[in-house]
């Protein structure tokens, strides 16, 4: 299994992978609306010269079997940048495989070259597999909004 950044090309990969995050979003009651994005929105923001967020793609045998979207954010009062991870997927037959954690891995090392602060990122209350993930792989629960938990993975210097 290889972790690669995503690039030109990759878009109609990217929305399928955003297509599948969004159907397992709503089987666990996290997400009932429509994805609007496409092809051309995906060129336009993500694998563009100039990207509003950027992609992490697990590759094994030469086909996709997750992703990481995320973007960059900014505190002005640490003066320093976080990450906020939109959406981590592994394609269900690949779960549990070790795919999610070479995943975060791979944000934590992008993360550390930009001096980040920390990982950021929420989940479906109704995702427990997920949540206990997040917790195994060291992440905090910052705070809950309702019933849906806020997570946080802090990074050392």
């Amino acid at each position: 299994m290889i972790i690669r950044k995503g690039k030109p090309g990759d878009e109609e990969i990217i929305l399928a992978l955003i297509q599948q995050k969004a159907e397992f979003d709503r089987s666990m009651k996290g997400f009932d609306g429509e994805i609007s994005t496409d092809v051309t929105a995906i060129k336009n923001t993500i694998t563009s010269s100039t990207p509003f967020a950027a992609v992490l793609l697990a590759e094994s045998n030469n086909r996709v079997i997750g992703f990481a979207l995320y973007h960059f954010r900014y505190s002005s009062f640490k003066g320093q940048p976080s990450i906020w991870l939109d959406d981590l997927l592994v394609i269900s037959s690949n779960r549990s495989k070790g795919v999610g954690q070479e995943l975060m891995k791979a944000l934590q090392l992008e993360a550390n070259l930009i001096n980040a602060s920390h990982i950021a990122w929420t989940a479906s209350p109704n995702n427990k597999r997920g949540i206990d993930f997040y917790i195994r792989i060291g992440a905090n629960i910052d705070r809950y909004e309702g019933e849906r938990p806020f997570f946080s993975l802090e990074l050392s210097a």
